[in-house]
């Protein structure tokens, strides 16, 4: 009997933690977690690097052991901050780059490792995860691919269609949605939250983005509104039929406090129009839920809505890379996910159920009770 318990208790292999290019910070704090957690004074953080040829070509390199280890890659695909010099050219990173030095580093593991995680909170080709006409499925290629060269388990964060999981039915493939941490993060910036029906509504900013609101309008008892976009199909622009308007369905705002939760801020135009849309209509303070805040058309505008009081706070995770511009704003909240990563990490690692950490509700009950004393 003391020998299963033994073995259960044993870890997978060795840990090992690699962070690619731009996961330097988020990977440095949960190692200290695990560390701490572990009483270590052992990093479990593993050197390696993917340096580049003059052309632009690469090679990943491992600069230590990793046999028999039980390796967590860390990909942060939207790393535009990091870049490279390729035929006398300061060239940013993209999303092709960073998915290229994911493999290159599997490669250089060379079978060696007991088995290799991949934690990629922004999933490559994850907005292409549908065929329309003659399009490739650039996520579902990404996925097999990572599985074929020996990747066990996928893990990512909201996943903008969780279904191109299907392409990989043999992998571990987990999505994971921070609905804790957001919901903690404004109790924190926002003290005079009230979290109930007569003050505050969740709205969707699209049929596509409902699974979410409706977690958060249940475990917070809260009504729930939506927006629907009517395009014209007639034409192309950015390649997407251009948004008209934006049309509300839901209850009244008027005198609430709105959280528009989505997956991404891309350019914000959705999310920011609609803001102005919903303070037309009478509603009190205006918060943003992002998992992810990429920002592609900068923050301007955002400043400007701030300004114009449409907008109060926006809070988006550090899963993925932040401008030192973005951070200094008064209206932008960062929810840190390092410890969260930490223990998905330790678990793993200990090939425990990942059950009670993917699903939060407890955690938020928990929290309420607090809150609403």
């Amino acid at each position: 009997m003391n020998s299963v318990i033994e073995e259960i208790s044993m870890p997978v292999g060795n840990l090992g933690i690699i962070p690619l290019q731009g996961c330097g910070d988020i990977a440095a704090r949960a190692d200290g977690y695990i560390r701490e957690w572990r009483g270590s004074e052992q990093s479990f953080l593993v050197s390696a690097c993917c340096p580049r040829f003059g052309t632009g070509e690469s090679k990943g390199m491992i600069n230590q052991s990793v046999r028999g280890d039980d390796l967590f890659i860390l990909c942060d695909i939207c790393d535009y901050g990091t870049t490279y010099n390729m035929y006398g050219t300061v060239t940013r990173m993209s999303p092709d780059d960073h998915y290229g030095d994911l493999k290159r580093i599997i490669a250089a593991v060379g079978g060696k490792a007991r088995r290799i995680s991949v934690i990629m909170p922004v999933l490559y080709g994850g907005r292409q995860h549908r065929r329309v006409a003659r399009e490739s499925l650039d996520c579902a290629i990404m996925l097999q691919e990572l599985q074929n060269i020996g990747v066990s388990n996928i893990i990512t964060f909201d996943a903008h269609d969780p279904r191109v999981q299907n392409a990989v039915p043999f992998c571990g493939f987990e999505n994971i949605k921070p609905y804790y941490q957001m919901i903690k993060a404004i109790y924190r910036a926002v003290p005079d939250i009230k979290l109930d029906r007569d003050h505050t509504l969740i709205v969707s900013p699209d049929a596509g983005g409902m699974d979410r609101c409706m977690y958060y309008s249940s475990i917070l008892s809260l009504d729930l509104g939506m927006y629907y976009k009517r395009r014209d199909y007639s034409r192309i622009e950015n390649g997407r039929n251009p948004i008209i308007a934006h049309e509300f369905l839901g209850n009244n705002v008027s005198g609430k406090d709105i959280i528009i939760v989505d997956d991404i801020i891309s350019s914000g135009d959705s999310i920011l129009d609609i803001a102005e849309h919903l303070k037309e209509m009478g509603a009190q303070r205006i918060f943003v839920f992002a998992t992810f805040g990429l920002f592609c058309e900068g923050i301007t505008r955002f400043d400007e809505a701030f300004a114009a009081g449409q907008i109060s706070k926006v809070f988006t995770t550090n899963l993925t890379y932040r401008t030192g511009e973005l951070k200094s704003r008064i209206w932008y909240e960062e929810v840190d996910m390092s410890k969260y990563i930490a223990l998905l990490i330790d678990a793993l690692n200990y090939d425990r159920s990942l059950s009670d950490l993917i699903d939060p509700a407890a955690r938020i009950k928990k929290l309420l009770a607090e809150k609403r004393r």
